[in-house]
């Protein structure tokens, strides 16, 4: 379908779900071995570990850090959270001494001070530009979860951050499960090659059920203050970036990369089936308008009983099906591929963290998760615009626009 330049970043033209439940089932068949280019190894020496710090010690911060530890290649010498309680917690699990364990808002600039070699970013959204931003100017290989920011000047600054990663010999991984699944590179491989002929429309869908409800039950036992924001970050909308960004970008990433390109433009709706989850929607609808007026219907909501991630491209000869955690196959006139893919939750972050490891080793600075990132980011943004506003919003007016979200520090323990 890339027949026509897509939308720059800058506008211009150039060529009850859980997650456990998604990674239960079969094991994941092998995944894809990243070949890298032999370069003198920035940060580590070659025979020793390579010393991670944590920012974010939440359930998934900490998740992901004992992940990092059990590769055998790292050591997690240093933890970072606003909150005391979660820093001791992370701390304990990984056996961080109490000297090295920082917190307030401005925690990860004291982390960021230790002779670390490498960050993993696991914080709320909000704060991923600002924490990236400064890693790498304080020379540190940057791990970064999902979504990369809530808003368009935060995607612009990962995305410069990425570029000056790369110039300064630095590796830079956005954490997306699915893009290191064999299954789903087969399935790209094969969209991309024309298999099943020019793309002319796809649908993506993000259904789980009632999610972080007991977050929610907890926070609307407080004072609701910038601090209990801060515990209750995902049912926030301006921390999370709402659950289109914080959590559908799964399945819009992988259109996005099926798709290989970003909407022109989109118009959409949502709204909220229940009233508490803090302030951000439960459910969104979205039609995406991508080059050659290709078209991508959307839709997501979180409540309920039904429960999928998926994608489904159709093409003029075929058709390319997905699923987090499921059956995945493209059928074209001429070709054909099929797989089952099982914890892409767990065996998706094993491997970017081992990719991580020897994109730092071996010194492959490219980077080529970035873009991407920043692409579906960017997409999750436009189809979040046009459902508040209840109108078409082009990518161009998105990016002009350049709204910036504010989250209010006051009273906030710097």
């Amino acid at each position: 379908m890339n027949t026509k330049p897509e939308p720059s970043l800058t506008g211009q033209q150039q060529c009850s779900i859980t997650r456990r439940q998604f990674i239960g089932g079969a094991s994941a068949a092998a995944l894809s071995v990243t070949i890298l280019k032999p370069e003198l190894v920035r940060g580590a020496a070659a025979n020793s570990k390579i010393n991670v710090g944590l920012i974010g010690c939440g359930g998934r911060g900490q998740w992901i850090a004992d992940l990092f530890r059990k590769h055998g290649g790292y050591n997690v010498v240093a933890v970072a959270d606003y909150f005391q309680d979660k820093a001791d917690a992370a701390g304990d699990k990984l056996g961080v001494p109490a000297a090295k364990r920082f917190t307030g808002l401005s925690g990860h600039k004291r982390l960021l001070a230790e002779k670390l070699d490498a960050v993993a970013i696991e914080s709320p959204p909000y704060f991923h530009p600002e924490q990236a931003a400064a890693a790498v100017d304080a020379g540190k290989h940057v791990y970064l979860a999902k979504p990369i920011a809530v808003d368009v000047p935060g995607c612009q600054t990962i995305a410069e951050s990425g570029r000056k990663a790369t110039e300064k010999k630095l590796a830079f991984l956005v954490d997306f499960q699915t893009r290191a699944v064999l299954q789903y590179q087969e399935i790209a491989k094969r969209v991309h090659a024309g298999v099943i002929g020019p793309i002319k429309t796809a649908e993506a869908a993000y259904q789980c059920s009632l999610y972080f409800a007991a977050m929610d039950a907890e926070f609307r036992k407080t004072s609701r203050d910038a601090a209990a924001r801060l515990r209750a970050w995902a049912i926030d909308r301006v921390l999370s970036g709402d659950i289109i960004t914080e959590q559908n970008i799964h399945a819009l990433d992988v259109a996005t990369w099926l798709l290989d390109g970003a909407p022109v433009k989109a118009v959409g709706t949502g709204g909220r089936a229940r009233e508490f989850l803090g302030d951000c929607w439960d459910h969104f609808a979205v039609i995406y308008t991508f080059p050659n007026d290709v078209i991508l219907t959307f839709s997501s909501k979180q409540f309920g009983t039904y429960d999928d991630i998926m994608c489904r491209v159709y093409g003029t000869t075929g058709t390319a099906d997905t699923h987090y955690g499921g059956k995945v196959w493209v059928r074209g006139k001429e070709d054909a591929f099929a797989g089952e893919t099982g914890s892409i939750y767990l065996e998706g972050a094993n491997h970017n963290i081992a990719a991580f490891h020897d994109a730092i080793r071996k010194g492959d600075c490219a980077n080529p998760t970035v873009a991407p990132s920043v692409r579906s980011n960017l997409t999750t943004i436009l189809g979040r615009t046009a459902a508040y506003e209840r109108k078409e919003v082009t990518w161009d007016e998105m990016m002009k626009a350049n709204e910036k979200w504010e989250f209010k520090t006051k009273g906030l323990s710097a």
